[in-house]
C-alpha cells in the first residue's frame, strides 16, 4: 500500500443530538487510530446546532474545553452533494475582498455521529447524493436499527427472539395516559423499561417497578423522543455484547463482553464518564463467562441480526441473558457504536488501526459494487409528452372540459 497515494478520509462527529459529545469522543478515538502514513484524515466537527467545521485544532480533545469553533484555524465547510465536487467546500461563504472557497476531494466519510442526524441514516443518504464512499451501514439499516420499534419488528421476522413490549407516541400520552398503563398491565408485568425510541447511550432510559415510577418515567422520556418504548425486564439476566464487521460476503463476530454494572443496567454516566475513555472504561468481563454453546449461540444470532437489517461495517449487538435458563434476547442493533468496540477487536487481535483499514475498504468495495448499478435509463418520455401534451401521457391529467348536456 506505500506505493499507492494516501487515501483522504473525513470523519465526521459532533452533531445535532442528546449525544454529541459521546460522538466527539469517538471521532477523536477514530481520528487517533489511522496510519498517517497512508491516510490523510480530515476531521469534520458539526456543532450543537448544526454548523459544520473543520481545521486542525479539533484533532486535539484539549481544544474543545472552550469554544473551539471560534479558535484560530478552525474554518467552516460544507459537504456538497453535487458528485462533481466529490467532497467538502472549505469557507462555502467567503467573508473578505480576498477570501475564496476550495473544494477538498475525498476518497471516503466516515461518520462518528451518534443518535439524531447522524447514527439514523440522514447523513448516509446526503453520502449517497455525493456519490461518495462511506464507512458503515446504508441508509435504510441505519434507520431501522436506530429505531428500536423497527428493529423489534424486522428481528421478529426473521425469527430472532426479543422482548415483549407496548408503544406509545407523545400525543398519545398526553390525551389517554390511562389507556396506555391499561394495556400496560394486560401485557407486561413489572419491572418494565422505558425507553425513547430512537436515543442511544442509554439517555433517557429508566427502570419502573410500579405506574407510579411508570408515570415518572415515560413523562421523562416523552420529552426527548416523540415515540417511546416500554418493555419487559429480565430479572435475573445480564447484559452481553458482541460487535461485527463485515458485509454480505463475510462477517466476523468478536469474542463476548458482559458490562458488569453499578446500577440495574448500564447507565450513561457508567458508560462514559467513570473512566474518561468511552465505553472502554467500563468495568467489564472479556471474554463473558458463558458456555460454549451459549456463546456461539450469541455469535450465530448476532450474524443472523446483522444481516436482516442488511448491515455492512461495524455494529455493536447487545443481548440480555438468563444464562442459567438458556434465554436470549436480542436487545439493541447500535451501527455506530461508541469507539466502535475497538477494546474487544483487540481480544480478537485486531488492532484499531487495523480495524478502521478494514473499514474504509469494506466502504470502498461497497461503493464499486453499487457503481455496477444502473441510474441513467433514457427515453424519449419528455419529447412526447412536449409533443403530446400531459393529457397524451399515461396517467396524466386530464384536461378541463364542460359538463356535457343531455
Amino acid at each position: 500500500m506505500s506505493a499507492r497515494r494516501k487515501l483522504t478520509v473525513a470523519v465526521l462527529f459532533g452533531g445535532r443530538s442528546v449525544e454529541h459529545d459521546v460522538s466527539v469522543v469517538t471521532g477523536n478515538q477514530i481520528m487517533r487510530a489511522f496510519d498517517p502514513e497512508h491516510f490523510d484524515v480530515i476531521p469534520v466537527y458539526i456543532t450543537r446546532d448544526g454548523r459544520w467545521f473543520t481545521g486542525e485544532p479539533l484533532l486535539d480533545l484539549k481544544n474543545y474545553k472552550n469554544e473551539i469553533v471560534g479558535q484560530v484555524g478552525v474554518i467552516p465547510v460544507i459537504l456538497s452533494p453535487a458528485t462533481h465536487h466529490h467532497g467538502l467546500i472549505i469557507n462555502p461563504i467567503p467573508n473578505g475582498l480576498f477570501a475564496k472557497s476550495q473544494v477538498k476531494r475525498i476518497d471516503v466519510a466516515f461518520p462518528a455521529i451518534h443518535g439524531s442526524h447522524g447514527e439514523d441514516g440522514t447523513v448516509q443518504g446526503l453520502f449517497e447524493l455525493a456519490d461518495i464512499p462511506y464507512v458503515g451501514c446504508g441508509v435504510m439499516a441505519s434507520a431501522i436499527a436506530n429505531d428500536k420499534l423497527m428493529t423489534k419488528t424486522v428481528l421478529q421476522q426473521h425469527a430472532i427472539p426479543v422482548l415483549g413490549s407496548v408503544s406509545l407516541t407523545r400525543a398519545e400520552w398526553d390525551d389517554e395516559p390511562d389507556t396506555i398503563l391499561a394495556r400496560v398491565r394486560a401485557e407486561l408485568t413489572y419491572p418494565v423499561f422505558v425507553k425513547p425510541v430512537t436515543l442511544g447511550s442509554s439517555i433517557g432510559i429508566n427502570r419502573a417497578s410500579d405506574e407510579n415510577t411508570l408515570r415518572n418515567a415515560v413523562d421523562v422520556a416523552v420529552h426527548l423522543d416523540r415515540r417511546v418504548l416500554i418493555e419487559s425486564a429480565i430479572v435475573g439476566g445480564v447484559e452481553i455484547n458482541a460487535s461485527v464487521v463485515g458485509d454480505d460476503r463475510h462477517i466476523d463476530v468478536s469474542v463476548l463482553e458482559q458490562p458488569v454494572s453499578w446500577e440495574q443496567f448500564l447507565t450513561y454516566e457508567e458508560k462514559y464518564l467513570r473512566g474518561g475513555d468511552g465505553m472502554k472504561s467500563a468495568e467489564r468481563l472479556i471474554p463473558a463467562p458463558l458456555t460454549p454453546e451459549l456463546t456461539a449461540r450469541i455469535q450465530a444470532l448476532a450474524k443472523s441480526a446483522f444481516r436482516a437489517i442488511d448491515g455492512r461495517g461495524i455494529a455493536r449487538i447487545d443481548f440480555l441473558v438468563r444464562p442459567d435458563q438458556n434465554e436470549i434476547y436480542l436487545n439493541e442493533i447500535n451501527t455506530m457504536p461508541g469507539s466502535l468496540a475497538f477494546y474487544l477487536w483487540a481480544e480478537t487481535n485486531l488492532s484499531p488501526r487495523a480495524l478502521v483499514t478494514r473499514l474504509v475498504q469494506i466502504a470502498q468495495d461497497f461503493h464499486a459494487e453499487k457503481r455496477r448499478n444502473t441510474y441513467d435509463y433514457q427515453t424519449n418520455l419528455i419529447a412526447l409528452t412536449a409533443t403530446r401534451g400531459v393529457k397524451g401521457v399515461k396517467g396524466g391529467v386530464k384536461s378541463a372540459s364542460k359538463p356535457r348536456t343531455e
